[in-house]
């Protein structure tokens, strides 16, 4: 068929394949007028002038023009509006019906109980000042066939998944006991507790705002021999620095390579949802195939975060419906409003979200963007909203508040906790993220041709007609659990994960 209906009620279908004028949309009774690329809108009725659009059977907008049936319905004709809500809190929250014998991974378990799916050294910085040192001390690990096994520093530690230094622009010239700060220790202190270290070193500069002292009291974290730090200025300088961090790193190697698989429940699995560069198809494919994974995470006792708040907007009645609590619901209410605050702050709308190639993909507004981006948390119930980077401390479906872009929204993840990311998108992506695995699902088969040296998953089957959304939830998962059990994604393959730590940055830089 040249199209997908989604809902009886909607006024829109998208095209399977790129349309052309005189096709007729078979069950429909409508002959296309003009051209319509392939994932994009194609009106099954008129529709007025201001009358609400739905898709989904929501609301994704509303009519800017008359639109007779047949006709491409895009940014020319279709824009933003806002419209009520019903939130009707928990209507839809039904209890986790658990699995009798949960499925299990090779996890590595430590020595306090926590189990980790990779086993990283990691470089922390407290500012920026001191990225250039951690980066250099991790690059002496770097593994490289071509060198002699005496200068390979890390071939002797095959269970050691590598050395990374997580480096960032921020820490100096902000409020010493102000937000920004507090947010950016939370999110050190989230990677420096995270089970997929096997230790960390954390350099600073010295002068900084952002002092060492500062972000231990803050997080709760003590000197170990799991956990070190120095600063540049109380080292001798960058190349002491360096070197200081470079023997570190050696006496720590043997004890982080003393690691073994074991099998673990899968509710050891915390996983992030990611959707990126997201198409017209993102929320017919992938995102509710990851859903379904989902819903079977957490059937199994696993949790799974959902986040983006921005990607939820003018969608976040679907989720206080399966809240699991009236506060639940109200927090998550809360958020929004304060994006909309924030926004407004900085002369911005919650539409100016979807991206040039949202748009061309096919996405019209962030109402329809949102409605395809909550796909990916299955129907499962909601059982707690978290700020940014704070600790995970239940299971099941989670919400934690992020912005949009992604490696911000992916780092906040991390720092709370997830040891695997699923991330779905329609335009491509190569992103990774150390030290947790990234699975990228594709939403068309298309793409997965195109890039499928960056793809894990096509989901594209699901628009062709040839598998279920069950289905592909199946597999999703199940490469969920290879994954946490070592199997490497495409882009840990790649090196993928040392750049994309990006805390979130609030208020005045100084």
């Amino acid at each position: 068929m040249s199209h997908i209906r989604i809902h009886a009620n909607d006024d829109v279908v998208i095209a399977r394949r790129q349309l052309i004028s005189g096709t007729v949309l078979e069950g429909e009774g409508v002959t296309v007028s003009g051209l319509i690329p392939a994932g994009h809108k194609v009106a099954v009725r008129a529709i007025a002038a201001g009358q609400p659009v739905r898709r989904y059977n929501q609301i994704i907008g509303t009519a800017t023009r008359p639109i007779a049936a047949g006709q491409h319905v895009h940014s020319h004709n279709l824009a933003f509006s806002h419209f009520e809500r019903d939130y009707a809190v928990g209507q839809d929250a039904q209890p986790t019906q658990y699995v009798a014998q949960p499925a299990t991974f090779q996890g590595i378990v430590r020595a306090d109980g926590r189990v980790a799916t990779r086993n990283y050294i990691g470089i922390l910085t407290s500012v920026n000042c001191s990225a250039t040192v951690a980066r250099a001390i991790a690059e002496r690990f770097r593994p490289d066939p071509r060198l002699p096994p005496e200068h390979d520093l890390l071939r002797a530690y095959p269970n050691v998944d590598g050395v990374v230094a997580l480096t960032h622009g921020a820490g100096c010239a902000t409020d010493s006991a102000g937000e920004p700060l507090q947010l950016l220790r939370r999110t050190l202190g989230g990677y420096a507790r995270h089970p997929n270290f096997a230790a960390i070193i954390v350099v600073g500069l010295g002068c900084e705002t952002n002092q060492i002292a500062g972000l231990m009291q803050q997080e709760g974290l003590a000197p170990s021999a799991m956990l070190h730090s120095f600063n540049i200025q109380d080292s001798g300088g960058t190349a002491a620095s360096v070197e200081r961090g470079v023997e570190l790193i050696r006496a720590l190697l043997p004890d982080a390579n003393r690691v073994q698989r074991v099998p673990v429940p899968a509710s050891h699995l915390t996983v992030g949802l990611q959707c990126g560069g997201s198409d017209g198809y993102s929320g017919i494919s992938a995102n509710p195939a990851l859903g379904a994974a989902v819903d079977r995470l957490v059937r199994h006792g696993g949790a799974a975060i959902l986040s983006e708040t921005p990607e939820i907007y003018g969608g976040e009645h679907l989720l206080t419906r399966r809240a699991a609590s009236p506060a639940v619901a109200q927090k998550l209410i809360e958020r929004l409003r304060w994006w909309e605050r924030y926004c407004e702050r900085n002369d911005a709308e919650m539409d100016n979200n979807p991206s040039a190639g949202n748009k061309a993909g096919g996405l019209t507004t962030i109402l329809e963007k949102s409605l395809g981006a909550i796909a990916k948390s299955g129907t499962t119930r909601l059982e707690a909203v978290l700020e940014y980077a704070e600790p995970v401390r239940h299971r099941g479906l989670l919400y934690m508040d992020t912005p949009g872009y992604d490696p911000v929204s992916a780092t906040g993840q991390v720092a709370g906790g997830a040891n695997l990311l699923c991330f779905t998108t329609g335009r491509g992506s190569a992103y990774g993220c150390a030290p947790s695995p990234s699975l990228k699902l594709s939403t068309n088969t298309a793409l997965w041709l195109r890039q499928q040296d960056d793809i894990d998953i096509d989901c594209g089957a699901i628009v062709e007609g040839e598998a279920t959304v069950d289905e592909l939830g199946e597999r999703i998962f199940q490469l969920m659990l290879a994954t946490a059990s070592g199997t490497p994604t495409k882009s840990e393959r790649h090196g993928y994960g040392q750049q994309e730590f990006v805390p979130w940055q609030l208020g005045a830089v100084m």
